[in-house]
């Protein structure tokens, strides 16, 4: 059963923390954080947005988005995320900031990666062509291995298929190898085509820090201080992938 173990869910609690962070009302929460991403989602240009986390207290709600182009989610003078966050205001009715953080290598980044082969099988583009790319690419950027899976109605076959490309090593029972995972669905005129993508960064030893907001936590109290007074704030945070 190993290998239908979600690699990510597989390791929550051991080298992995988990992407929104609350307690209690579970119901109208898992609604509100499914909208919040689903609206955050729509509202910028497809394959730019890796992972949205989400922290709440009682009145306050703290979203960081991680993406490979910043400057397109905080926009001109910082106009797109004040936008985003007066929006996202009005359907959560708490406060609400937002925190950017930059990923510095998206080849070595799975949800990035699939929304990539995503777009270029919406596109038309061999996939054979896309995937054998990003394999490479991967690879260049020094990651231990990778493997993408692809199913469906390929180049428009009239039966469905399954086809898997792997390169390196993908340690699926390993508790602390650090492996990204994500699946993502090409709507195309022949059907709907699902993409997997795993990708092996390589093992973690000691003990880490779970939290997603790993050196955000400690200037919030400050920003919220500063939004008291008037003052705009949005982060720009550089975070290295492992």
């Amino acid at each position: 059963m190993g290998q239908k173990t979600n690699p990510i869910v597989n390791r929550l609690g051991i080298i992995t923390g988990w992407q929104s962070s609350w307690c209690n009302n579970y119901k109208d929460r898992i609604q509100e954080d499914f909208k919040v991403r689903r609206y955050i989602e729509a509202r910028f240009p497809k394959g730019i947005i890796s992972r949205i986390f989400i922290e709440r207290t009682l009145k306050f709600i703290t979203i960081t988005i991680r993406t490979s182009r910043p400057a397109l989610v905080i926009g001109k003078r910082g106009d797109e995320v004040d936008t985003v966050r007066k929006e996202l205001k009005k359907l959560t009715k708490k406060e609400v900031q937002i925190n950017i953080s930059e990923v510095k290598r998206p080849e070595l980044d799975a949800p990035l990666v699939a929304k990539s082969l995503v777009r270029q099988l919406e596109n038309r583009i061999s996939y054979k062509k896309s995937i054998k790319l990003s394999i490479l690419s991967a690879m260049r950027m020094n990651a231990q291995g990778i493997k993408i899976q692809i199913s469906g109605r390929l180049n428009g076959s009239e039966m469905a298929r399954c086809e898997t490309y792997k390169e390196g090593r993908i340690s699926l029972g390993t508790f602390r190898a650090d492996v990204d995972y994500h699946m993502s669905v090409a709507h195309t005129v022949y059907g709907s085509i699902g993409v997997k993508v795993w990708i092996m960064k390589g093992e973690i030893y000691g003990k880490i820090d779970l939290s997603p907001l790993l050196g955000i936590q400690k200037r919030q109290i400050g920003n919220q201080k500063r939004q008291k007074r008037g003052y705009k704030s949005y982060h720009f945070n550089r975070k290295k992938n492992k």
